[in-house]
């Protein structure tokens, strides 16, 4: 009798419809809710452990190999112009289809409930002088050890840049050095491995809490809003992502087939970082350079929010309806260039999105108490979110690579390859 192996996609599958069934049996109940928390809790916090020393090491590793500051320059110029191209589409995108599909007209306010949103509130106070030019300052850290034991990335990869070139420079005596940070660095995937198994206790623990508080009924007041988010996203993984993919030489659904289980998992926890490490290990063994997927996905982190700004767009055009509020084209065109603005100055905050919102909806005339309204909902427009930027960042790896003229075709044809093997195996 041949034993069924179930792999790490199923299982997360599996764990995300137990937490839902879970939640939807046990709707209110507050001591469920607070058994299950810790769970999820751990697992994300497990994630957060990881990503910072994985990002330093795996960069310092592939810069140290890949060649000076000139060539990481050029990559980082390119990284950057395709992120606000895409970045712009996604929120030009949210707009029209707000504008087309109505989702806040004939929304009956009285039937929602209002969520506080103190929390946010608080974090754009402390985030409301951080512009645009001024993310791009502190982009060089002051402090090393302070911006690693904080998590911000931006300052890491900048570190993790000059440290890299620094051992490349100095040649032979560093060897050694590099030698340790690369241990490090194949320490750090192994233990990724390790948490990646605990991933389907903590999605059924995190959708089981999401599930048992907010319930399906609370979605139907705001029903228009989150078939447009949903069918937005859809869209544009399929039809916008899917165009990148195909002008580069890509289908979109062989990216799928290797990133499935993060896009599982991301969904799930409404956590990019929680596919983070994976998503570098997978790019690199997709014919991406590991010098380019090491860089270009965690600086995606900060500026290619494509989800997040699409649904920026969306949310902001569907409280202007709420309160019938008529947006004219200039209003909406000066939407645009406040997102484009915002969403990079406090990018990797604390529910981002919302943040964002706060910062920018009150320059064209949108009262930001309507967020209140769907605060309750919004993390389930956060898996939607997430699994977008998760996808994006990965074909943004392949697009910078193939503009480099570095993407290597045979390797990325031989994992897809193996990938099909094992899928076989599995289900066999």
């Amino acid at each position: 009798m041949k034993k069924i192996k179930i792999g790490l996609g199923m299982q997360i599958f599996i764990g995300l419809v137990l937490g839902v069934i879970v939640g939807a049996i046990f709707k209110g109940n507050s001591a469920v809710a607070a058994f299950l928390q810790p769970f999820g809790d751990i697992f994300l916090r497990l994630i957060k452990m990881i990503v910072v020393p994985i990002v330093f090491s795996a960069l310092v590793v592939a810069i140290a190999g890949a060649g000076d500051l000139k060539q990481i320059g050029k990559i980082g110029l390119k990284t950057i112009v395709y992120f606000e191209i895409v970045s712009t589409i996604a929120i030009i995108l949210g707009l029209l289809i707000a504008n087309i599909f109505h989702p806040g007209i004939g929304v009956d306010m009285s039937a929602i409930t209002k969520t506080s949103i103190s929390s946010y509130v608080n974090t754009t106070k402390t985030t409301s002088n951080h512009g645009f030019v001024a993310t791009l300052v502190n982009i060089v850290p002051t402090n090393i050890f302070e911006s690693l034991s904080n998590g911000d990335m931006l300052p890491v990869i900048f570190f993790s840049i000059m440290f890299g070139c620094g051992i490349s420079a100095v040649g032979e005596r560093a060897k050694p050095v590099l030698k340790v940070v690369d241990g490090i660095a194949q320490v750090m995937f192994w233990i990724t491995n390790q948490i990646m198994k605990t991933a389907p206790i903590g999605v059924f623990a995190l959708i089981g809490v999401t599930v048992s508080k907010f319930g399906v009924a609370s979605l139907i007041p705001l029903g228009k809003l989150v078939i447009s988010v949903y069918g937005a996203m859809a869209f544009f993984i399929l039809v916008v992502f899917g165009t990148i993919a195909r002008l580069v030489g890509v289908n979109i659904f062989n990216l799928f087939k290797v990133i499935k289980d993060e896009m599982i998992l991301a969904y799930s926890t409404a956590s990019s970082e929680a596919v983070l490490p994976r998503i570098m290990e997978k790019m690199s063994k997709f014919g991406c350079p590991k010098s380019i997927a090491t860089f270009v996905i965690p600086t995606g982190y900060s500026f290619n929010l494509d989800g997040s700004t699409l649904y920026e767009a969306i949310a902001a055009i569907f409280i202007a309806q709420m309160y019938g509020i008529h947006l004219s084209l200039a209003a909406q065109i000066n939407l645009v260039i406040v997102l484009m603005l915002t969403s990079k100055g406090i990018a990797g905050v604390p529910g981002v999105s919302f943040v964002v919102l706060l910062a920018t909806l009150g320059s064209v005339g949108i009262p930001v108490e309507g967020l209140a309204f769907i605060a309750g909902i919004d993390r389930i427009l956060d898996m939607a979110r997430t699994c977008v930027n998760v996808v994006g960042n990965s074909l943004a790896s392949i697009v910078v690579s193939k503009w480099e003229h570095k993407y290597d075709r045979g390797k990325a044809d031989k994992y897809l390859d193996e990938l099909g093997k094992t899928n076989s195996a599995e289900v066999a």
